[in-house]
């Protein structure tokens, strides 16, 4: 008599067992990269925030000590209203720095102002981040006499 030969299949389970993980393995690794990749979105977002904040306090400042009766009065006024501007933005100090030349009529009245911004310090990326904006206006011809 012939032996007969009993054809065995692999049980289903059996089949797939070497994909068995996979997936976990893949969303351990992936899972950090992605949440890498939106904190660096969200630290360059800081920085284009802060650009543009320091833009509207450069232009602030120039325009709160523009219309002032004096020098020294016009740079406390621009130094108020950059830091007023840059209270949540900025990480450090508000820096803010008269660029024209004296405070005689119909000239500009230029400051630069600058700061460090907070950036990439939140993902552990200790890179200082010291952004500047500058801004004139015109010194008014009508501006505050008392």
């Amino acid at each position: 008599m012939a032996a007969v030969r009993s054809r065995t299949r692999p049980s289903p389970r059996a089949a797939g067992s070497g994909d068995r993980g996979l997936s976990t393995i893949e969303v351990v690794i992936l899972a950090p990269v992605m949440i890498l990749f939106i904190l660096v979105l969200v630290g360059f977002g800081q920085l284009v925030e802060g650009r543009g904040a320091l833009d509207g306090a450069a232009r602030d400042a120039a325009r709160a000590g523009s219309i002032q009766k004096d020098h020294g009065t016009a740079m406390a006024e621009a130094r108020k209203a950059a830091r007023a501007d840059l209270a949540d933005v900025c990480s450090g100090p508000v820096s803010v720095v008269q660029k024209s030349a004296g405070f005689e009529p119909d000239t500009l009245f230029t400051v630069e102002v600058s700061c460090e911004v907070r950036g990439l310090s939140m993902i552990g990326l200790d890179i200082p981040t010291t952004l500047s904006a500058s801004f004139s206006s015109p010194l008014d011809p009508y501006r505050r006499t008392a």
